[in-house]
């Protein structure tokens, strides 16, 4: 079984403290055997969502995220990130919602396993908020669920401080009208990240996703009146 090793929060940690192109190229074997046993993982996870999922992902290793920062419009000039990172793209206009995984060591962000909805466009976000104002009861009921809790406590996203334009501020729904993102994530410990359950651990997570991610993918992919549009 896939299982990230001690090593590689070694060298993240080690990375935090050293942030620079020197050190980093002293350090690039330690950095390819962790990013080779991330994507191992990756991979892994990948094998169990291909049974009840398809996505357009190629790969574990092509799920990762570059370590290197784009600095350009940065105030912090760090060249490197200090996490390894990646995604999963779910296939085709009928399965909406993205997969989203993390691996850093206690001290920075932490490690996670999650999706859903972040960089919503504009229409996508109207008609969210046009299904939500008329009836948020199956919303309310996923995330309400007893392994919705369990797995990850709560829906997450940035929100507007008030209600949006168009809806009044004491909307029966405001509360679920506010978000500007949807989205769901289980934290880790380095303890459970280093364990030989985590890829166990992170399966659940991406299957607890799915009732989430249907939702809005019949939301997005209809109209008012329910009428398929893509």
């Amino acid at each position: 079984m896939a299982q990230i090793k001690k090593s590689t929060l070694s060298f993240l940690k080690q990375l935090a403290k050293n942030n620079d192109r020197e050190w980093f190229k002293d350090n690039k074997a330690k950095y390819e055997a962790g990013r080779e046993n991330v994507a191992e993982f990756a991979q892994a996870l990948m094998d169990r969502l291909a049974e009840t999922d398809v996505l357009a992902t190629e790969n574990g290793k092509k799920s990762l995220f570059r370590i290197y920062r784009d600095v350009r419009f940065s105030k912090n000039k760090e060249p490197y990130k200090t996490n390894f990172a990646g995604q999963f793209v779910r296939d085709g206009k009928l399965r909406r919602g993205g997969y989203y995984y993390n691996i850093s060591p206690a001290g920075g962000w932490p490690s996670m396993v999650g999706g859903g909805f972040y960089g919503i466009e504009k229409d996508d976000l109207k008609r969210m908020r046009e299904e939500l104002a008329v009836d948020a009861s199956e919303l309310r009921a996923i995330i309400a669920d007893k392994d919705f809790v369990r797995v990850f406590g709560e829906l997450q996203g940035a929100q507007l401080k008030t209600a949006p334009r168009g809806y009044a501020k004491d909307h029966k729904n405001v509360d679920l009208l506010r978000y500007k993102q949807f989205y769901c994530a289980r934290n880790f410990t380095d303890q459970e990240v280093l364990s030989a359950e985590f890829l166990d651990m992170a399966h659940e997570a991406t299957l607890t996703l799915r009732p989430f991610f249907d939702f809005f993918t019949e939301v997005l992919t209809t109209d008012a009146n329910g009428e398929l549009i893509v």
